[in-house]
């Protein structure tokens, strides 16, 4: 639905962001990860916090920010059912917004995406793809990232699920966030009309 660019570029956008020096890689060792992959994939640094990234979301002129209610958004990490690339930078393939979910629940998306042979995305995969490509994220079209969740002392996992939309700038949010990318969650088995479930074909 949305073409990525190619990967030199999507280095090139990185570098400019900073998002290379948070990763702790140089700029020469992120251009030279991409020399031989393929294009038409998501480049994703890993080691990188998401509540770094927030700001440098954008949407209409506005910043991403990430909700006051999810202060540990950091401690949200991949899904035990996950395999993610043990490198620096990865790559994420075919990532799609699954806006056909629109109005499911976690709970009942994340089984029909792994039996398409599909993964969910990560918040982080998420939040890159928007980096690279701001216009996924459409007001009432937006996704979650159910890749990521975060597990309880006890071992049980919180019933929160991530996820990035546009802000109606009420409540918290406060007005002056209004149309700005908005890193924030709902419940596992709640529905909500607007987000789908973001996942890709895989990663290497």
């Amino acid at each position: 639905m949305y073409a990525l660019p190619p990967l030199g570029k999507q280095a090139e956008r990185l570098i400019e962001l900073g998002v290379h020096s948070l990763a702790g890689i140089t700029d020469a060792q992120l251009h030279d990860a991409v020399t031989d992959a393929t294009d038409d994939s998501l480049l994703v640094l890993s080691g990188v916090d998401p509540s770094a990234l927030a700001p440098m979301l954008a949407s209409s002129g506005k910043r991403g920010f990430v909700v006051s209610d999810m202060p540990d958004v950091d401690r949200f990490t991949p899904i035990e059912s996950l395999t993610i690339p043990a490198s620096p930078a990865y790559l994420v393939h075919g990532p799609r917004r699954g806006d056909e979910m629109e109005n499911w629940s976690p709970d009942e998306a994340l089984p029909a995406i792994l039996a398409a042979g599909r993964t969910p995305l990560t918040l982080l995969e998420g939040m890159h793809w928007l980096l690279q490509v701001p216009e996924v994220l459409e007001r009432g079209h937006c996704f979650m990232t159910i890749g990521s969740r975060l597990r309880k002392p006890n071992g049980t996992l919180d019933t929160r699920t991530p996820a990035v939309w546009i802000s109606n700038g009420t409540g918290r949010d406060g007005k002056d966030n209004r149309n700005a990318p908005k890193v924030g969650w709902c419940w596992a088995g709640n529905r909500h009309t607007w987000l789908g479930f973001a996942s890709a074909a895989h990663r290497t």
